[in-house]
């Protein structure tokens, strides 16, 4: 991929070469990423899988994890101004040697001392970067806007990040099913989600309320008596279940959650979803499988400033 044209000419005559590269590629990008960012990160993944033998197209894998995480990494602080640990800035910016950004944005930034930084690209010098560090959803100068508007809800960026881990989830899982004789009535659903998402180093949320207590209930259920449980993993929506108790509600809740994983794969996305009366953008992991009608209300919403006061269970109870 070497030569003297713009990066996005050469990735593209790439893609004209490897046809059976860009439905892939295509699948890899972000949420509400822009084409700037994603032409950019794209350009990133293509350069770097020629120095990984490991990552093959299509196939989940710990090195391809890796590979996307750097990539979002390196997206994050070209684009929004975030800075990481020494190495990891060492690494990002070898991988992406060579790789030309057309008007990247300037960010500002201090000095331990206070001394402003660089100036914004329109030459204003009101103010300065707050940030020697920053999360994901910090933007920069220019498009702060975003954070000010949006207090409440997962950021844009949210299922690109989160979708990695849930790709080792869904291996993970699979396996496991595979070694419990495939899904069925009698495995004990949560003890396997559990289980699968300790072995990605993560824990399960279980939140639990009164069914008495919840509205906009499909008109079929009458009865009152009895629990609703909703499971996220990471602030993702996972399932929800019903039963007479807590135990049997999340019983149910873990057995639509591993559902999600019959497919050939799992997909995190932002989609709208009630909560208390108002709809919400929400982060949640999709199948294959068509979808005939909404989800459950939510139980809890992770993405608030404030946090409702619910019950919740990590996954080691």
């Amino acid at each position: 991929m070497a030569g003297e044209r713009s990066g996005e000419d050469v990735v593209s005559e790439y893609l004209e070469q490897n046809p059976q590269l860009a439905p892939w590629l295509d699948s890899l990008r972000g949420y509400c990423e822009s084409n700037k960012q994603w032409v950019a990160r794209r350009e990133f993944l293509l350069r770097n899988m020629e120095t990984v033998p490991t990552v093959e197209p299509g196939v989940p894998s710990s090195s391809l994890d890796r590979l996307l995480s750097l990539s979002m990494v390196w997206a994050n602080h070209v684009f929004l101004g975030c800075s990481y640990p020494q190495a990891v800035m060492e690494k990002i910016q070898e991988m992406g040697e060579g790789i030309v950004v057309q008007d990247p944005p300037v960010h500002k930034t201090t000095t331990k001392d206070g001394v402003r930084g660089k100036r914004g690209a329109d030459g204003d010098a009101d103010g300065c970067g707050k940030r020697a560090k920053c999360g994901a959803n910090e933007l920069d100068g220019r498009t702060s806007s975003w954070s000010v508007s949006q207090k409440a809800g997962p950021h844009p960026q949210a299922p690109a990040e989160h979708q990695p881990l849930f790709n080792r989830l869904y291996k993970t899982v699979a396996w496991k099913l595979v070694s419990a004789g495939g899904f069925g009535p009698n495995l004990d659903h949560f003890e396997i989600l559990r289980s699968c998402a300790e072995s990605c180093k993560q824990t399960l949320t279980s939140v639990f309320v009164p069914l008495k207590d919840i509205a906009g209930l499909p008109a079929a259920r009458t009865q009152k008596e009895g629990h609703v449980c909703e499971i996220r993993c990471q602030t993702v929506y996972m399932g929800t279940g019903y039963g007479r108790d807590e135990a049997a509600a999340r019983a149910m809740a873990s057995k639509e959650a591993l559902k999600v994983f019959q497919g050939r794969k799992v997909t995190v996305k932002i989609c709208r979803r009630r909560y208390k009366g108002k709809d919400v953008d929400d982060l949640i992991l999709f199948d294959e499988q068509p979808r005939s009608q909404g989800f459950p209300p939510a139980l809890s919403y992770p993405f608030e400033d404030e946090q409702p006061e619910e019950k919740e269970e990590g996954s080691s109870s």
